[in-house]
């Protein structure tokens, strides 16, 4: 029988992985920032330089940005940091979605705007002053969380452009051991007032990792297993009061997205 020693210390095979994983995420980290900062410094200028039509050029930078983090995702898993799996993946071939995101993880964005061509999404105004994001997000002409009153009119007129805008509606990352945090209505809002289909994406992962206040260095025991689940479009007509009240509406809807997004727990929280 072993000791009790014996029995508390990890296999030196899974110690050796933790900390492979540990200096992997460290090289991914440090990646996506030196690659931020020479597309804002080199890429991006170039293109504004080139391309003079505003609309045309926002498009080139989104497809430059979804082809490289479709490289950063393969890298990821190339490297053992996590694995990725997607299902119903062809919902995500088609143009002009309001696509409404769980947000378990910080690179829930990275593999989204990976799997989808002309993505859009709101940022928060520090990403603009920041030199490792602030040229792609110019380039690419996301809609800045900043415009008051008018994000709502720029996030519809965004997708009836035909871009794919990804919101996620809990606002922040989804609390540790949560299936699904609590939904702010401003998504749903979006979905009534521009009479945008959602389409729901739940995002889930065998470990905690990359959550809200976890710290890049402290990896989980094994990798994590990220799973994509594209559901079934959810039409706003079923939803809208009779009276025409949007208030009542965006309740409403936001009700089945939650049950959407929360119908089963995260791998995580189960």
């Amino acid at each position: 029988m072993r000791d009790a020693a014996a029995i508390a210390t990890p296999p030196r095979s899974s110690l050796l992985n933790r900390w492979w994983r540990v200096a992997a995420t460290g090289f991914s980290f440090a990646a996506f920032g030196i690659g931020g900062l020479l597309l804002g410094l080199v890429v991006f200028p170039a293109l504004m330089a080139v391309v003079r039509d505003r609309e045309r050029r926002s498009a080139l930078a989104r497809r430059v940005i979804h082809h490289l983090f479709r490289v950063f995702v393969a890298m990821m898993c190339g490297l053992g940091v996590c694995s990725l799996e997607v299902r119903q993946r062809d919902r995500l071939k088609r143009q002009g979605l309001l696509i409404l995101a769980s947000h378990p993880s910080l690179i829930d964005v990275v593999f989204l705007m990976a799997l989808v061509r002309d993505a859009d999404c709101i940022v928060k105004a520090a990403l603009l002053r920041n030199p490792f994001t602030r040229g792609p997000v110019r380039a690419a002409g996301f809609v800045c969380n900043d415009s008051g009153p008018a994000l709502i009119d720029d996030c519809v007129a965004s997708v009836r452009a035909g871009n794919n805008l990804i919101v996620f509606p809990e606002g922040t990352r989804t609390p540790a051991g949560c299936a699904l945090g609590r939904l702010q209505r401003g998504a749903a809002h979006l979905a009534v007032r521009g009479g945008l289909t959602i389409t729901p994406v739940r995002i889930s992962c065998s470990e905690q990792l990359l959550g809200k206040n976890d710290k890049w260095w402290r990896v989980p025991r094994h990798a994590g297993h990220f799973v994509i689940d594209v559901g079934e479009d959810i039409a706003i007509a079923p939803h809208l009061a009779e009276d025409g009240a949007q208030a009542l509406a965006a309740r409403r809807l936001n009700d089945e997205l939650a049950r959407r997004l929360g119908a089963e727990k995260t791998h995580a929280a189960a």
